[in-house]
């Protein structure tokens, strides 16, 4: 098996955004590989606080390796991002310096075939970034109607042949079970015209992105750790969130705009957070060559009035 490679994505970017000191504690609540993790503990040293979130037990335990250097300075929680407020109050931590969000797929996903989130070569239809969960893409693609499927591909995918490829996935399962990768790429590419595939993108990219979305409830969970982690961060604190496409960025953007203008609770005219970033930062072309996965990433940053 392939040794999961980890590259994370606007490290410098970030690590100027939080603001890393000595004698803070910092939330990395997407944990994956744990490149930020290592630099957020590099440059708190020697007494910063990180706690390391993820619900990926593999990502846990890769980024565990990397961090054992750091002793007691490093706590690691297999837990989604929107437990973290019940998950502070547990460990008696009122409130903490910075967290970030990087909602990209991690490398080690895409990297390892058989847990099927790319479309790239034969693997079970799984797409679970918590393999505790009961539900996969292939439960989906073989449960769903019609109408629900089209709706999964036109809300998280923004699939312009959505009605198409769930007619398709409809047709198909009739004749038996969905269950592998290469089953709905092929599904997909006889969906999509001909004249309207492109060379450069996968007619499959929009569909995998929308089940893979679907499966892991992402923009529920995003949606609700908007809504009330800046109530972790203290006066000063930074929410730092790196997107990866267009729905993700939007909803970061407009809920920063909405808490820099008093939509914070309980109701108030007054602001709750400073928006550091008027537009979002993106990797620079030596970054995007260097690391092509990066290519798509956006970050905003904003500080707890």
């Amino acid at each position: 098996m392939m040794e999961p490679r980890h590259i994370p994505v606007l490290v410098e970017e970030v690590m100027n955004c939080l603001g890393c000191q000595p004698h803070q504690t910092y939330v990395d609540a997407t944990l994956g590989g744990g490149g930020h993790a290592l630099e957020i503990l590099n440059r708190t040293s020697p007494d910063g606080k990180l706690i390391g979130m993820d619900w990926d037990e593999e990502a846990i335990l890769e980024a565990g390796k990397r961090l054992v250097p750091f002793g007691e300075r490093v706590t690691l929680l297999r837990e989604n991002f929107i437990r973290l407020p019940q998950l502070l109050e547990k460990m008696n931590i009122p409130c903490v310096d910075g967290i970030l969000l990087d909602l990209g797929l991690s490398s080690m996903h895409i990297d390892q075939k058989e847990r099927g989130f790319s479309f790239v070569g034969e693997a079970p239809l799984d797409m679970r970034m918590d393999q505790r969960r009961n539900q996969t893409a292939a439960d989906l693609l073989n449960r769903l109607s019609a109408a629900e499927l089209e709706r999964i591909l036109l809300d998280y995918g923004e699939e312009r042949w959505a009605r198409r490829i769930a007619q398709s996935v409809i047709l198909e399962r009739g004749r038996g079970p969905i269950l592998t990768t290469e089953a709905l790429r092929r599904i997909i590419q006889r969906a999509v015209p001909k004249r309207f595939q492109s060379h450069r993108i996968d007619p499959s990219t929009r569909t995998f992105q929308a089940l893979r979305i679907a499966v892991n409830e992402e923009l529920s969970n995003l949606r609700e750790f908007l809504h009330s982690g800046w109530k972790l961060l203290k006066k000063g604190g930074r929410l730092c969130i790196i997107s990866f496409h267009s729905l993700e960025d939007r909803m970061v953007k407009t809920a920063f705009r909405s808490l820099g203008k008093g939509g914070g609770e309980p109701a108030s005219e007054e602001p709750v957070l400073r928006v550091l970033t008027k537009k979002p930062v993106i990797p620079s072309e030596e970054e995007r060559i260097r690391n092509p996965r990066s290519r798509s990433a956006k970050m905003r940053c904003a500080e707890r009035l």
